[in-house]
């Protein structure tokens, strides 16, 4: 195939909707992004619907866009007292269930005149439209319906009915319908398939006008199984070949080698430590060494346990590319950890890190920080330091993406916590130096075997998992209120007592105040909105930082206690004099959300109080616990909820509690989680490049596509003989929607 005539398959798939389907097409765009057909025909039904078989109802999610079949029990039209118009009810049940029981659900419509028509009962119909709690009942207001003949075709009651994604004003009959337009209209015979001929025949797959058609358009519920089993290899071979091409690029790239130096700044650092390095700093930091002394660039992933001693890892490697007349540059997620990163780095080095300063090593480096809240003045100097040379570290938030920081020679760029930061975000930071400089990802989230497969496939790992002499061991207890709402007490009296031996206490709230805002300085809480009551309706109330800081203030358990707060939107000067004050001992119990998650370093804290720990994600509970125990006192760690015992959410609480072993509580948090959420994309809201592909279930399509993906980038990286995948990667995995291939 020609480069033209692979262009003019990508304009079938590039073509625009508005064309093809007029107004539809505005909505699609405005809650999908859809616009075109490619993305179109990629949005595929999330589930199918049995004609022949009715929706249980006592399954349906509540404050979620549903579509379900039912059957109507019964039908009441009346007047309004209230106003004009009339107000029909409807009753839809379910099959029976084991015990001979019914599933209901109330409709209500308002002037629904038509639905009064149609909807009589014993009629089958499907329904669309977002569940609600109304006096505790499941309920419905003015739903989409579509009748269902009982006297249907025999070949039309087997063929499933698909179920897309759908919102209020785009519901999934409306979706199915403009596919079914696309797929009318468009010769698939003419698209070029990203998985090449020899592949398909090795595996028997169909090829990708059947899968779109079976997908879309099933006549009996085996050919969704064939068709997604077809999609699901596509997914992998495609996302592991846009990892592999870009390990290959990497690779053609030139870098500064940076060998190590004897008698420098890394040989002192080591001689000064006051400890041995474990086998495993050893081992990772001899094959850090060996890869900065290679012409092209490091991309390496560091993976460890809370306190494993990643950051000092990190830091001899940045001392030997100092030694070798580079620079480093450390990006840290918020504020505070970077913050926290330049007082352990700087008190770590000593003299090495005041080069030129009075009492200064002769031939030591500077470590400066450059964040967004800094003083002019205290910017500028920064800034000086970086463009001069003369800081050898420096250490920042996303400021350092700025257009107008400049370094002399930088060599490394050291990532810690990756998934905070963007694709583009690395890049930007990339483009500052001479050559590509040598890069490495730093993460305190352990990452199973699949997933580092997956998303962090374009680079090398490396993994700690022996943790240094002198951690203390963390206890992990549920503390479930619903079934003993007294032990809140017990858990302020549990505080004093650490107090009162001459320890710290951390308690941390999911959120800052009672307006409900999230802290845009802290890690991310994963669990979205609260969990609603099926009966009520309402949502659980969450502890909030300032409300829990007033509140306690009048417990007599914390009598003469000095107590701080620390969140997001705080003034940057306020939020480093609480740490510091925390840190030296004079604030006794701090108050924060989760922007104390990572690096924040207080040996004498040994007591954490996660406030509605459900609402937070396995490893963000793991990360925070990590914040105690750190010196030679054992760490204790409370996992407070509200929740009822048999709730689902308590099942992670009860995973952490039950073991302090990070890599078995990812694997855990991976078979939890939504797919969605694992690549940085919340199922309501954006779309994961992965629809069929489930990390937890199909580690082997992923090895073998990425088996396949390897051998045809290393026998061609440009992808000139295989267009199809070349247009694949470009489609959808281009550097706009890339993002998640290193978000983790």
């Amino acid at each position: 195939m020609t480069p033209d005539t692979a262009r003019a398959t990508a304009s079938e798939l590039d073509a625009p909707l508005e064309k093809r389907l007029g107004p539809v097409s505005k909505l699609l765009a405005k809650h999908f992004g859809i616009t075109t057909v490619g993305e179109l025909l990629n949005h595929f039904p999330r589930t199918y619907l049995k004609r022949g078989e009715l929706t249980p109802i006592a399954e349906v999610p509540v404050d979620e866009e549903v579509t379900l079949i039912a059957r109507v029990q019964s039908a009441n039209s009346r007047r309004m007292h209230t106003r004009k118009g009339m107000l029909l009810e409807v009753t839809i049940t379910d099959d029976a269930d084991a015990d001979g029981g019914l599933g209901g659900m109330s409709l209500t419509y308002f002037n629904g005149f038509g639905a009064a028509r149609d909807l009589r009962p014993g009629v089958r119909a499907m329904f669309s439209g977002k569940v609600t709690v109304y006096r505790g009942r499941l309920s419905l207001t003015n739903p989409r319906y579509a009748l269902l003949d009982e006297g249907d075709d025999p070949e039309d009651v087997n063929r499933p009915i698909p179920v897309y994604p759908a919102v209020e004003k785009l519901d999934s009959d409306k979706i199915a319908k403009a596919v079914a337009t696309v797929l009318d209209t468009l010769q698939l015979s003419d698209l070029d398939d990203p998985v090449p001929a020899s592949i398909a025949r090795r595996d028997k797959l169909m090829g990708l006008a059947t899968a779109y058609e079976l997908v879309h358009r099933p006549l009996q519920i085996e050919d969704t199984y064939r068709a997604q089993h077809r999609l699901r290899y596509q997914e992998a071979f495609v996302l592991q070949a846009a990892l592999a091409r870009r390990r290959a690029l990497a690779a053609r790239e030139e870098a500064t080698a940076r060998p190590p130096s004897e008698g420098g700044l890394l040989d002192q650092f080591d001689a000064r430590l006051p400890f041995s390095l474990t086998q495993g700093q050893l081992d990772v930091g001899r094959t850090l060494a060996e890869d900065l002394a290679r012409d092209h660039p490091m991309n390496r992933l560091l993976q460890g346990e809370v306190g494993s001693g990643k950051t000092l890892v990190a830091l001899r490697a940045m001392l030997q590319v100092i030694d070798a007349g580079g620079q480093a540059a450390l990006l840290a997620p918020t504020e505070v950890l970077a913050a926290q990163h330049l007082q352990s780095i700087t008190r770590t080095l000593g003299p090495l890190a005041e080069g030129g300063m009075l009492g200064g090593a002769l031939d030591g480096t500077r470590v400066v920080l450059l964040t967004g809240s800094m003083s002019t003045a205290q910017r500028k100097k920064s800034l000086l330091d970086a463009a001069s040379g003369d800081a050898g570290i420096v250490i920042g938030t996303h400021a350092l993406l700025s257009d107008n920081v400049e370094f002399f020679d930088l060599g490394l760029i050291v990532v810690d916590e990756q998934h905070r930061f963007g694709v583009e975000q690395r890049d930007s930071l990339r483009t500052k130096a001479r050559t590509s400089p040598h890069v490495l990802v730093m993460t305190a989230t352990p990452i199973p075997r699949t997933v580092a497969m997956t998303v962090f496939g374009d680079l090398e790992t490396s993994t700690l998992s022996e943790l240094p002499a002198g951690r203390s061991p963390i206890a992990t207890h549920e503390v479930g209120l619903s079934e003993h709402p007294a032990w809140i007490d017990r858990i302020w009296s549990r505080a004093r007592e650490e107090i009162a031996a001459g320890r710290q206490v951390y308690v941390v709230c999911p959120k800052i105040g009672d307006d409900g805002r999230s802290d845009e300085d802290a890690p991310e809480v994963l669990y979205g909105e609260p969990p609603a009551d099926r009966k009520t309706g309402g949502q659980q109330e969450l502890t909030s930082v300032v409300g829990l800081f007033e509140s306690l203030a009048a417990v007599p358990q914390l009598e003469g206690v000095t107590s701080g707060m620390l969140h997001g939107r705080m003034d940057p000067q306020d939020k480093a004099d609480v740490m510091a004050r925390f840190a030296d001992g004079s604030v006794q119990l701090l108050i924060a959300t989760t922007v104390i998650e990572v690096g924040v370093d207080v040996p004498n804290a040994t007591l954490m109080v996660i406030m509605d720990a459900d609402r937070f994600g396995i490893s963000q509970l793991h990360q925070l616990r990590g914040r105690i125990g750190r010196g030679g006192h054992a760490g204790t760690c409370l996992l407070v909820t509200k929740l009822d015992p048999e709730h689902p959410s308590r099942e992670r609480l009860s995973a952490v509690a039950a073991t302090t072993d990070g890599f078995e509580l990812s694997q855990k948090d991976l078979e939890l989680r939504r797919e969605g959420n694992i690549l940085g994309a919340s199922q309501s809201g954006g779309r994961s490049a992965l629809r069929f592909l489930k990390i937890t279930q199909h580690g082997k399509v992923i090895e073998k596509a990425r088996a396949d993906a390897q051998d045809i980038v290393a026998a061609d990286p440009d992808l000139h003989d295989y267009p199809g995948l070349a247009l694949a990667i470009e489609l959808y995995l281009n550097p706009e929607k890339e993002a998640f291939l290193e978000k983790g």
